[in-house]
């Protein structure tokens, strides 16, 4: 049979497109011969899928459903390398800005080191919190189960509470060793003071921003072969200059504040982790992940449709069919 085909009604799920089963069937195929060349499957999705953003969309979401399935235990020792990772964020951010004139162009070139933790974790692929925003959330979309709602909820749960724990240990580290001079030191507080100079209602607001550019990222990856190290850079550097609060690298900042005696547990959870939190969440999942799954959603609906009439019509004038009406 004919790959490019769609497949015998008989054996089609009603609830799929053909482009979900012809993709599937590439994924088998693949399987049973060893072929797992990502550049050849995604060439090979975009032969069935109705536009590239479902092309784009269908390999976040495979990448979302193998998140949603791994052990707990190995999602929270990589989210709590991850938030270690992130740290060096605000590390190379202290250092910059310790060394760095107190200008504009001094900010400008000191917020080049907020970068440095997105490109470790996103390259080494470890578990980072807003990252899985949107790439867990789109099986959820896609099967809005109370199954799929329980896997997305562990997910989250494990990966922020690693994340977090990560982000924890390394200001405590950065803090308590004799690693950096009092003018790095002085720069790390600085960071933390200024971040909390927003109110919970402008750490929400501005954590929406946040949320949307990074996952704006996530969303570009998969397009950018060779170039995914300047996406993460101009998209992080985005977030950076514009002040947004990020929950991980904000995490690192504030954490050292209250090792510090600068502040108390109830402005780390109350004043910058609940509204930052809640600002990532609602840029990353319900603005970018929701309008995204969104664009595609009619091109499936119109293709289940098409394939249901083709199969009504295939039955409808088979050999030995007889029509109810003669």
């Amino acid at each position: 049979m004919n790959r490019d085909q769609p497949s015998d009604p008989e054996h089609h799920d009603e609830d799929s497109t053909p482009w979900e089963d012809a993709v599937k069937r590439e994924r088998r195929d693949a399987a049973r011969d060893g072929d797992h060349d990502d550049e050849e499957e995604d060439d090979k999705q975009e032969r069935y899928l109705p536009s590239k953003a479902a092309a784009v969309h269908e390999r976040l979401r495979v990448s979302g459903e193998k998140e949603l399935e791994r052990d707990a235990m190995a999602l929270l020792w990589s989210a709590v390398a991850a938030g270690i990772s992130m740290s060096a964020s605000f590390m190379a951010r202290g250092l910059l800005d310790a060394h760095l004139p107190d200008s504009d162009a001094g900010f400008l070139v000191g917020s080049i080191g907020y970068t440095f933790g997105f490109l470790i974790v996103i390259l080494a692929r470890q578990q980072l919190f807003t990252e899985n925003t949107v790439t867990a959330v789109l099986p959820f979309m896609s099967h809005p189960t109370a199954g799929n709602l329980g896997r997305l909820m562990r997910l989250w749960g494990v990966v922020l509470a690693g994340n977090i724990v990560g982000a924890g240990l390394a200001a405590f580290t950065f803090l308590h060793l004799p690693m950096f001079s009092p003018a790095v030191a002085e720069s790390f507080v600085s960071l933390g003071h200024k971040v909390m100079e927003n109110g919970p209602f402008e750490m929400f607001s501005k954590g929406i921003v946040a949320g949307w550019l990074i996952a704006t990222m996530v969303w570009v990856m998969p397009s950018a072969d060779q170039a995914k190290a300047w996406v993460i850079l101009i998209m992080t550097y985005a977030v950076a200059i514009g002040e947004f609060p990020h929950i991980i690298v904000g995490a690192s900042e504030i954490l050292y504040l209250v090792f510090a005696g600068e502040t108390g547990w109830a402005d780390f959870f109350l004043r910058f982790g609940l509204p930052t939190l809640a600002g990532n969440i609602a840029g990353g999942t319900f603005i970018f992940a929701l309008i995204s799954h969104a664009q595609i959603r009619n091109d499936m609906d119109i293709q289940r449709q098409g394939r249901r009439g083709a199969w009504g019509f295939a039955r409808k004038h088979a050999p030995g069919h007889k029509n109810k009406n003669q």
